[in-house]
Order: C-alpha cells, then sequence, then structure tokens
C-alpha cells in the first residue's frame, strides 16, 4: 500500500471516531494535518478526497479554527481547491486573509471577483501577493482606499496598465507617501514621474533622491533639471511691464497701493501688476522682483515679501501666482510658512538692500 493511500485509510479512521461538538476543531487539526504531511504525493483524486472532508468540516468549527486552517493551507502548491476558495471568500479578515496574500489556486479571474465585492481589508491583503496581474491591480486601484494603494504602490511584483498608473500618479499629488513609492518604482513611466516630479512639493523631491536605488539617481537627478528648465524657460519669456507700472504709479500717488492690492493682483492671477506691485512695495526694480519670481526656489521671494511687511496670506496668495499662467513645482506649504515666519523684517530689508546694491539679481539668488 502507497504512503498515500495509507494516509486516506487513517483519515477515514480519524472521521469515525466521531464529530461531536467538543471534537470538531481536534478533528479538523488532525485532517489538515494529515493532508500537510504528504500533500506532495497525493494525486489529484485524494486531494478532492480532502477537500470534501475539510469543507464538511469548516461548516462546523469557530472562526479562530478557520483561520488556523487558512494559514496552514494558503502557501501549498496543491491545497484542497474548493475549501481554498472558500476561505478565500471568507468575510472575516483572520480567514480570508492569509488566502488572498498567499495561495497560488486563486486565479486572476478569482482575485478581481473577490476585490470587486469585499471591503478594505480584503483588498489590503491581495495587494500583498508576490505577483499580481494589471486586471487585478486596475480593481484594487479603483476601489482601493489610501492604505491599500500605498501598499499596491510598494508591491514589486504588482504589473499596472497605462490608466492604473496614470490613477496612481494624480492621486500621489495630494498624497506625499504615493507619490515617493512611484517614483521609487523602476517601472514607472517616464513621463508620468516627470508629470509627478513637477507637481510634487520640495519635501518630496527630496526624498525621492534619499530612497530611490542608486541606478536610478541619475535618471531621477535629470528630470528634476528638466522640470526646472522647463518651468524656467516658460516664465522668463519677455513681459511688457509698462501698463502694469503705470497703474502700479498711479496707485502709489494716491496711497493705494498696499498689501490688499498685491494680494488682489495675486488671487486674480494678475501677473504683471503683481510683480509691479511688490516692487513698488519694496521700492525696488521690477526686473529684480520679476528674477526672484521666475526661481525655482521660493526663498527670494520670501525675502521680498517679508521686506514690503505683508502677510502669510498674502505671501501663500504670491506663491501660489508667481509662475503666472504655468503650472510651476508645488512647494511644501507647512514648511513654507515656518520659513516666512522665521524670518525678520528687519533681516529681509538688510538682504533687499544688499541685492538693491549688488544689481540686479541673478537666477539662482
Amino acid at each position: 500500500m502507497s504512503q498515500a493511500a495509507s494516509v486516506i485509510d487513517e483519515l477515514e479512521t480519524v472521521l469515525a471516531a466521531g464529530s461531536s461538538d467538543r471534537r470538531r476543531t481536534e478533528i479538523l487539526r488532525r485532517v489538515t494535518d494529515l493532508f500537510l504531511g504528504n500533500a506532495e504525493s497525493f494525486n489529484a483524486e485524494q486531494v478532492g478526497v480532502f477537500d470534501d472532508v475539510l469543507a464538511h468540516l469548516v461548516k462546523q468549527v469557530e472562526t479562530t479554527a478557520l483561520a488556523e486552517l487558512g494559514t496552514k493551507l494558503a502557501p501549498i502548491d496543491n491545497a484542497p481547491n474548493g475549501i481554498i476558495h472558500s476561505l478565500a471568500r471568507h468575510d472575516e479578515i483572520a480567514v480570508a486573509g492569509p488566502v488572498l496574500a498567499q495561495s497560488p489556486q486563486l486565479t486572476d479571474s478569482d482575485l478581481v471577483e473577490i476585490a470587486a465585492s469585499k471591503g478594505q481589508d480584503h483588498l489590503g491583503a491581495i495587494s500583498e501577493r508576490k505577483r499580481l496581474a494589471a486586471a487585478v491591480t486596475d480593481i484594487l486601484i479603483q476601489r482601493g482606499d489610501t492604505t491599500v494603494v500605498r501598499k499596491l504602490s510598494q508591491n514589486r511584483g504588482a504589473t499596472f496598465s497605462d490608466g492604473g498608473y496614470v490613477t496612481l500618479a494624480e492621486r500621489a499629488e495630494t498624497d506625499e507617501r504615493l507619490a515617493e513609492n512611484l517614483g521609487a518604482r523602476p517601472d514607472m513611466p517616464p513621463q508620468l514621474l516627470q508629470d509627478l516630479i513637477l507637481k510634487a512639493t520640495e519635501t518630496v523631491r527630496a526624498r525621492l533622491l534619499v530612497v530611490v536605488p542608486p541606478e536610478r539617481q541619475a535618471a531621477l537627478q535629470h528630470i528634476l533639471s528638466a522640470v526646472s528648465d522647463k518651468v524656467l524657460r516658460k516664465v522668463a519669456a519677455p513681459r511688457d511691464y509698462s501698463h502694469a507700472i503705470a497703474l502700479i504709479d498711479k496707485l502709489q500717488g494716491s496711497g493705494q497701493l498696499n498689501e490688499s492690492a498685491i494680494a488682489r493682483f495675486a488671487e486674480a492671477g494678475q501677473y504683471e501688476e503683481m510683480i509691479a506691485g511688490l516692487a513698488g512695495l519694496c521700492a525696488a526694480h521690477v526686473e529684480l522682483i520679476e528674477r526672484l519670481m521666475q526661481n525655482v526656489r521660493y526663498d527670494g521671494v520670501l525675502v521680498a515679501c517679508k521686506a514690503a511687511q505683508l502677510r502669510w496670506p498674502t505671501f501663500n496668495a504670491i506663491l501660489k501666482a508667481r509662475f503666472g499662467p504655468y503650472e510651476g513645482p508645488s512647494i511644501d506649504v507647512t514648511q513654507a510658512r515656518s520659513d516666512f515666519l522665521k524670518l525678520s523684517v528687519a533681516t529681509a530689508q538688510r538682504m533687499l538692500r544688499f541685492w538693491l546694491v549688488r544689481g540686479v539679481a541673478k537666477a539662482d539668488t
């Protein structure tokens, strides 16, 4: 008699011992152990016997016993198919989780079906699988919450469709952790990565330079430079300030050039008027303020606004409008506010006087 056949005989002996309520869990464990001990030697028919027996026993045991069963069977290549599918669809994540995360018995179709109908915990478990097809990640991205998509974006075994990557990139615009995860992926489409970096905060960009693999550091630096150049080329296009300067001169003459006027210009997107107005309040050249506005960093604009004794809300409005109609790089608003509050008016005015004496500020000021 083969070893497999002997185990089947032992299975029948175990079941014949009875299945009273107090013994059901012990019987389930014993049957599971019998299978695990010889799983590799069972043929399809013998595995089917265990499948039928386990299907009967799981109807009569508690959730803790089912969770234990799922944990044991999840990584087994030839685990009984029926019981695996039953456990994977269980409402309790303690039962379904290990199977969803590990079982090779589940097909892409199974995973799509489960992801379309179960809650976030189940989606999170699926996101942990070693390999995930684009069809599966599409539904996870569509239905998953922040925790799920962050976990998914860190899974190097996950494959994303073009549409899936686009959606992830859109969500990353308001999720710095997700932006970092995507930036570190070697399969992130270059154009989407560039767009993501363009919209990312300075904090995220700095973190990306730390988390990306060494072999991708040079490529990321190139993208960062390209992003800065792209913005600067657009913003540096010649502008006609004659009408704006005439308006500002008129406002100054009537005593109406003040912080409220600058804030209105910024909020209305009146770029030339905003720059000319700030220059008027600072007693600075329009060319100087324009240079400061064009810099990817906000330090120079901060100095000018502080020297003009503007308040944080106005400075924040200027930061949002400083690239005019072009979409500039995002900034870390919390850090910008902290920097603004730290800089004193006296220090800012001294720095501005130095720049004025030196001449029109260079782009790297």
